[in-house]
């Protein structure tokens, strides 16, 4: 991102079909402000698409959620990972326990937490199955390697996207403003990684990176894999025909929920906050499902993951923060809830030049 940036003009930002007097509105309110016009930088635009989102000039973003997606991958066992398999259990113990990352975070949003078991390969202590925010939706105990089959069948890929879809439904029902969602699954970021090489499409090394850390071996392990998985399950499909094809062959049931979580949030208007490279490779899917589902997408941060910027770049994606973070679990996503609470409230709350008794630019920016 560049250090300098240009001074900004009145948000520029292309409503969705039939929205466009709203749009006007909204760019209106935002001129009246007392405010050099696009002073605010990016927190203007995420004002008005959480306007055109939620139908009004005034936004609201107070009630918050995140919702974590965990599953094992089979992949996980041609040693694509510094950490072996057994930690996705464990971490969803501790997101339980309040103890992960992204728990401390979702406490600094005041955002509730929603941990969903869709495929986890783990037995769970009879007292965290008991905790209202654990969602046991276990499709099966992981994903097959994709390196030898298909991660999943058609119908345990439908049953996974059912498992998102249901996550937002909840959401709407609870009154709940804005979903950030994340995962949890140890070897995931290969499998992500294979997605967004058949999808975009791209050469596997541009957007295959060390994820959990591993090393030079380890990374060529993963390379070898999403290559051998390109392979093995090519196909002369294009569209959503693609996508659902390539999500049962090399995504995680995480992966899948996430896409599902995204697909019905778009039906519901429900603004998402999409964490870091995993949750935007389900972006990426659901995007090639449903083009229009974007709309409801706001992407929290850049990874420090090498295949983000690509898939960010190709989804014209502007990441709200760059801190070099790459650990999933949605902890950017919680971090970036706030940032979208700041820009409703300054959409609802901030004062006109009229109404605070202040002079105005002598030329606003007329709209076209």
């Amino acid at each position: 991102m560049s250090q300098n940036p240009e001074p900004r003009g009145p948000v520029a930002f292309d409503a969705p079909k039939g929205d466009v007097e709203l749009h006007r509105a909204l760019q209106q309110r935002l001129l009246s402000q007392t405010k050099p016009p696009g002073s605010l930088g990016m927190l203007e635009e995420i004002g008005l698409r959480l306007g055109l989102l939620q139908r009004t000039l005034m936004p609201k973003v107070e009630r918050t959620r995140i919702c974590v997606f965990a599953g094992s991958h089979g992949v996980a066992r041609e040693g694509v990972s510094a950490y072996p398999q057994e930690v996705t259990g464990q971490m969803v113990a501790n997101f339980l326990n309040g103890g992960a990352a992204v728990c401390v975070l979702a406490r600094v949003a005041g955002a509730s937490l929603h941990i969903v078991d869709v495929g986890v390969d783990a037995d769970f202590q009879e007292d965290l199955l008991k905790y209202p925010s654990f969602f046991s939706r276990r499709i099966k105990r992981g994903t097959e390697s994709f390196v030898n089959a298909p991660a999943m069948l058609p119908s345990e890929c439908a049953a996974a996207l059912e498992v998102g879809r249901e996550q937002a439904r909840l959401a709407t029902a609870d009154s709940i403003d804005a979903l950030g969602i994340g995962e949890m699954g140890i070897g995931n970021s290969t499998s992500a990684a294979a997605l967004c090489a058949a999808l975009l499409p791209a050469d596997a090394a541009l957007v295959t990176g060390v994820g959990t850390g591993v090393d030079g071996a380890g990374l060529a392990r993963k390379l070898e894999a999403v290559r051998a998985a390109l392979l093995l399950h090519a196909c002369g499909f294009s569209g959503p025909e693609a996508a659902r094809h390539w999500l049962e062959a090399v995504g995680g049931f995480e992966i899948a929920a996430l896409t599902g979580c995204i697909l019905e949030a778009a039906r519901l208007k429900l603004p998402i906050v999409v964490d870091g490279f995993i949750a935007s490779a389900a972006a990426l899917v659901a995007s090639r499902m449903e083009p229009g589902c974007l709309d409801c997408c706001f992407f929290a941060h850049q990874s420090a993951e090498v295949g983000h910027l690509v898939l960010l770049n190709v989804m014209d994606a502007k990441p709200m923060h760059q801190l070099g973070m790459r650990l999933g679990e949605a902890s950017g996503a919680a971090l970036a809830l706030p940032v979208l609470r700041a820009a409703a409230r300054l959409l609802s709350e901030m004062a006109t030049f009229e109404a605070a008794g202040v002079s105005g630019a002598s030329a606003v920016p007329a709209l076209s």
